[in-house]
């Protein structure tokens, strides 16, 4: 076993796995540190009866294509591994207006608009469009992987050059929350539900706390012709595969069941860590993919004392509910590979059990699950309160039967299109906030930190700890796989300098 290397990253999320990714491919010797037996964080995959089960995201675009602005899909080329997709054009939105078959891409959204609300809704989302799409532009503009922590922001815009000259109006729109410009340009109340879902989903908060530049970058997506959705063969598990095979390959290596105690220091400088089991291993960089809760309770009290209390008040989100079902599959009509349900606009969109995201991949690749069978996915986003569950313990007769009555949503949505789908199972898993904060190793079971937009960025990857950098959600970009890919990058940027930086952004094009 190693006792000392270059780099040292805490958790493998997609966060964690890309920055240990570039790195190893720049030479340095890396070390990734997993405490759950499985890697990929939130978007980790797992096996249950002979289906493939999946822990976290099931929407995925921008991998089976280049040039992307997908950071996911730039950190994948520069470690030299792709990605089988399928694409897909089209998702079903069980909404209060009614059962409805969305097209991915603009022109399929004109479709349902003018079908519910008439041609004026279309034209008003049309000029919408207009105003979004400078602004989508002037985010692909300025890629997240071309930035880097602790370089002036204007020097960096200087080196963009002419690129970015003809989008410097737009860009102001970049910074903000994505709501005033909705409030500014929707008032049909049907345009202005659809994008609060569109957000939420994203984010884990509505309209008016989602940063502008993620969601200008979902709508630049729409402006593509033949726009789609990808699905990777085998899943968030493939995803995760093909970033430890590229990490492998450039030298890095990976320990899984292993729990970090605490950082160690010598005086304000970051020196590695102790894990639970007593041992230590020294690090000249150091990088926390854990969230900021649990980072904040690997460091001594007297560590960076004001940064600390600063940021162990940061806000949560919510946390989910899971369902995991394999399920006989004959006899049954084609089935949507994703269905979002939405009980009620008025209660808001964040609203405990208001919205169920259901996910059956082997709609599209049957390996996922046993001949003849599907498997399924379902989770309320960010939207189940921790309170109800803080004084309850896993596996108690308390516990399993609040457990099923918050739980009977899912039944009560899928029972809409699977009448008998109870009496078609043959694998039922339930899930908590409690098994999403016991499996992932996240506080409260949180989606991550509840930044508003509107009140600034969120937290770049340096501390004031000399050798401790962070990545994933808790950090800039944000939440969600794009971001946390791309503050993976930043982590490797800030680690490996302006030169390594630059000959990436030229290996990839971009």
């Amino acid at each position: 076993m190693k006792d000392s290397v270059d780099v040292l990253v805490i958790g493998s999320g997609i966060g964690g796995l890309c920055c240990a990714g570039l790195c190893a491919k720049s030479g340095r010797d890396v070390l990734v540190l997993e405490a759950h037996q499985q890697l990929g964080g939130a978007a980790h995959g797992f096996q249950r009866q002979g289906y493939h089960l999946e822990s976290g995201p099931s929407l995925w675009s921008g991998l089976g294509r280049w040039p992307s602005n997908n950071p996911l899909a730039q950190v994948l080329r520069a470690l030299g591994q792709t990605l089988e997709v399928v694409p897909y054009s089209a998702w079903d939105v069980l909404l209060p207006e009614g059962d409805l078959s969305v097209a991915v891409g603009n022109d399929g959204f004109e479709a349902v608009v003018g079908q519910l609300r008439g041609s004026a809704a279309v034209e008003e989302w049309r000029r919408f469009m207009e105003v979004l799409r400078p602004i989508a532009a002037a985010a692909d503009a300025l890629p997240l992987l071309s930035m880097r922590p602790g370089v002036d922001g204007m020097a960096q815009l200087l080196q963009r050059g002419g690129r970015l000259l003809p989008h410097l109006r737009a860009m102001r729109h970049l910074a903000g929350a994505f709501g005033p410009l909705v409030d500014r340009h929707l008032q049909d109340p049907f345009l202005r539900h659809w994008v609060d879902l569109l957000c939420f989903l994203i984010s884990g908060m509505p309209m008016g706390d989602t940063n502008a530049a993620a969601m200008a970058t979902l709508f630049g997506e729409w402006f593509q012709p033949e726009a789609h959705l990808d699905y990777p063969l085998g899943g968030s598990a493939a995803v995760v595969d093909a970033l430890v095979k590229g990490l492998k390959e450039h030298g890095g290596s990976l320990r899984t069941g292993v729990t970090v105690r605490s950082l160690l220091l010598d005086g304000d400088r970051v020196v590695g860590v102790e894990l639970q089991n007593g041992e230590q291993i020294s690090a000249q960089r150091v990088v926390s993919n854990a969230d900021i809760w649990s980072t904040l309770a690997m460091l001594p009290d007297g560590a960076a004392e004001a940064w600390q209390r600063q940021r162990v008040e940061t806000p949560r989100c919510n946390s989910f509910l899971h369902l995991h079902l394999g399920f006989d599959a004959s006899g049954l009509a084609p089935l949507p590979i994703h269905t979002v349900w939405v009980d009620d606009w008025n209660r808001g969109i964040a609203a405990e059990r208001n919205v169920v995201v259901l996910s059956v991949p082997s709609v599209l690749d049957a390996s996922m699950a046993p001949a003849g069978r599907h498997v399924l996915h379902g989770y309320t986003p960010a939207s189940e309160p921790w309170s109800l569950w803080r004084e309850h313990t896993r596996g108690t007769p308390a516990y399993d039967a609040l457990k099923q009555e918050r739980c009977e949503v899912f039944w009560h949505v899928l029972e809409r299109t699977i009448p008998d789908i109870r009496d078609r199972c043959d694998l039922v898993m339930e899930g908590t906030p409690l098994t999403h904060s016991h499996f992932l190793n996240v506080s409260e079971g949180s989606y991550g930190p509840a930044l508003s937009a509107a009140k600034g960025l969120f937290p770049g990857v340096t501390t004031p700890l000399e050798n401790l950098w962070l990545c994933g959600a808790s950090t800039f970009p944000g939440i969600g796989i794009p971001p946390v890919a791309a503050s993976g990058a930043m982590a490797a940027h800030a680690i490996l300098g302006g030169q390594a930086q630059t000959r990436l952004l030229k290996e990839l094009g971009i």
